[in-house]
């Protein structure tokens, strides 16, 4: 890395991250490659609830073949090994380039998550100013933290986590091309960044927020930033630039290229790519009740609203956007190519955290330059680019029904007395109530952090099991008694709790099938017969996304459904009570969250009852 005619704040700053680094990376053991026959047999395990016996059968001998000694699976599995051994991580940029920048569809709803939190107790346009000055200025002090490898390590049952993400969070973005996206780092670059970009009714503005000297900007400071820039900005743009951002990945790059002829909107798009991150300052969520408030909170930060609300304030590439309303509404949506659910809320707590102290430092008396208002300039090809972004936005946020809830009867230390993971619990518990709902069960993955291990990234959890299932039939079952239910739950609680533990360990089995799938291709190979099998493409069709993201706040995370007959449904267990999350799309007659989220609630009940069931009534 090249240090010279580096300012001597900004090259401490650089050595620091690089000092942090190399020290996580010696702390963070390697992700290990589980051994090819304990994944077989996971994979054949998972698929049982799933399958006729005739089906199974027919995949079993597929599976055993492929896994036979001499056969295509240990000469995959020797090249994964022999990857791990040269590379900082055998699974991840591969995960990365998979799962996102080779995805096509819009980031709004199918890819990006947006963290919903509790609102503020202000209602209108200068308590707006206030907050967000405050928050950008939390969101500096973090990063400032990060620079200095002041950030507190993290650990997990004991162990470190890899820290590797937390320098990326800032002055990144996703660019969008032709047939795969890449991301664009700005942070570790010989200038690093100084500014963000906020955006009013639509407009875009760069703000620098830090002085000349390398200090960062004052809450003060940035307040009368902020006040410059609404008054600069107080009329809608007719044309709302940011709305390209929410287009197919490849129509947005066919767009970007035109985009990009323009020196001018070259610049002001450069300025928006290589920002810390943007601040998106929100007219107020139309109130209907105060019963679906959170919903449509919730859904104001994943989508913006549609064309006519809040969407044109958003740049869906961006990494790190945090969204302010005026109605006290605000939350952080993130791209999750560079970003996830954990790093996220340790942001989102450092954030709420120094919330709540007085601003530390005053104002010094120098005057600021105005924010520079990035200018587009817009032929008849860029509009017409535009007004079809705006109509498939909006079939797109039309399409999708946000339920979000907080289930108030019970929190995390109900299972927790009786000896159960509050997670694995709540996991059997939806599984149940898509039975109830549809008569069966799906294939459905619940996503658990690898931050055990140098670059790691994510692990899918795979469910039904076989003992959930079991259960599944056996709860409405009037003949058997409370005491053997209770115990098919615990069978079930307890395999599930086993499986987390086994893909918090490095031995999970979907990245270790997408491993070997991807080593075929690498090598040249035609793709196994195992992975062309029905039952693969059954088993990876989800249709119930799931994610736990723990917070220390009332937050709440929501993204959309991965296949258009699923449901995806997040929640955030707290002590008493939990905090959920459940969409699905209104074009799919067979799924409804409402319809899902109330049975939920019902069921949750009916596990308490097991769990606790009412006092006999004296004779």
């Amino acid at each position: 890395m090249i240090l010279r005619k580096v300012e001597p704040w900004l090259r401490s700053a650089v050595l620091s991250r690089v000092a942090a680094r190399r020290e996580v990376s010696s702390a963070v053991p390697p992700q290990p490659v589980p051994p090819l026959d304990q994944t077989l047999q996971a994979y054949l395990r998972a698929l049982e609830p799933l399958l006729p016996p005739d089906e199974f059968q027919h995949t079993q001998n597929k599976v055993l073949k492929f896994g036979r000694s001499g056969g295509l699976g240990p000469r995959l599995q020797e090249g994964l090994l022999k990857r791990a051994r040269t590379t900082d991580n055998w699974i991840s940029d591969w995960w990365v380039q998979r799962a996102y920048l080779e995805s096509r569809q819009p980031l709004p709803v199918h890819s990006n998550p947006a963290m919903s939190l509790p609102q503020r107790d202000y209602c209108d346009w200068r308590g707006q100013l206030v907050f967000a000055s405050k928050l950008i200025a939390a969101v500096l002090d973090f990063k400032a933290k990060v620079n200095s490898g002041q950030l507190p390590a993290e650990y997990m049952r004991g162990k470190p986590l890899c820290m590797q993400l937390f320098p990326l969070l800032f002055s990144s973005c996703r660019i969008p091309g032709p047939k795969h996206d890449y991301i664009s780092h700005h942070a570790l670059s010989r200038r690093s960044p100084t500014h963000i970009t906020v955006v009013r009714n639509y407009q875009f503005f760069q703000l620098e927020v830090y002085n000349s000297d390398g200090s960062r900007m004052t809450e003060s400071q940035i307040h009368g930033q902020l006040l410059r820039i609404r008054s600069a900005s107080w009329k809608t743009d007719k044309e709302p630039m940011g709305i390209l951002t929410s287009e197919h990945r490849h129509t947005w790059g066919q767009a970007y290229k035109r985009l990009l002829r323009d020196k001018v909107n070259k610049d002001s798009v450069r300025a928006i790519e290589t920002g810390l991150f943007n601040l998106c300052l929100d007219s107020p969520v139309m109130r209907i009740s105060d019963e679906k408030y959170a919903s449509r909170m919730a859904a104001q930060v994943l989508h913006g609203g549609g064309t006519f609300s809040n969407s044109g304030n958003r740049w869906f590439d961006k990494t790190l956007q945090f969204i302010v309303g005026e109605d006290g509404s605000w939350g952080l949506l993130y791209e999750q190519a560079t970003a996830e659910g954990p790093p996220i809320a340790t942001l989102l707590d450092h954030v709420l955290d120094y919330c709540q102290k007085p601003d530390p430092k005053r104002a010094p008396l120098v005057p600021l330059p105005m924010p520079r208002k990035l200018y587009f300039l817009i032929d008849q090809d860029i509009k017409r680019d535009i007004e079809h972004a705006k109509q498939n936005l909006d079939i797109l946020i039309n399409d999708l029904d946000v339920n979000v809830f907080n289930f108030r009867r019970f929190g995390k230390e109900l299972p927790k007395q009786h000896g159960f993971s509050p997670n694995a619990f709540i996991q059997v518990a939806l599984q149940l109530s898509y039975y109830r709902v549809h008569g069966e069960v799906c294939p459905a993955c619940d996503i658990v952090s690898l931050r055990m291990f140098r670059g790691g990234r994510t692990e899918f959890i795979r469910s039904p099991t076989k003992q959930t299932l079991d259960f599944i039939l056996a709860f409405d079952d009037p003949a058997l008694s409370r005491e053997a239910k209770l115990q098919l739950f615990r069978e079930a609680v307890d395999v599930y709790s086993a499986l987390t533990d086994q893909a918090l360990l490095g031995q999970g089995l979907d990245r270790h099938l997408l491993g070997l799938k991807l080593q075929a291709i690498e090598e040249g190979l035609s793709i196994p017969k195992v992975f062309m099998d029905t039952a693969y493409g059954l088993a990876t069709h989800w249709r119930l996304r799931t994610g736990q993201v723990p917070s220390n706040t009332d937050s709440v995370m929501c993204f959309g459904p991965l296949v258009p007959d699923g449901y995806a449904v997040c929640y955030n267990p707290q002590a008493d009570h939990v905090h959920f999350s459940v969409t699905a799309f209104n074009c799919c007659e067979e799924t409804d969250a409402e319809t899902l989220a109330r049975t939920l609630k019902h069921t949750l009940c009916q596990l308490q009852g097991l769990l606790q069931p009412p006092a006999a009534t004296a004779a």
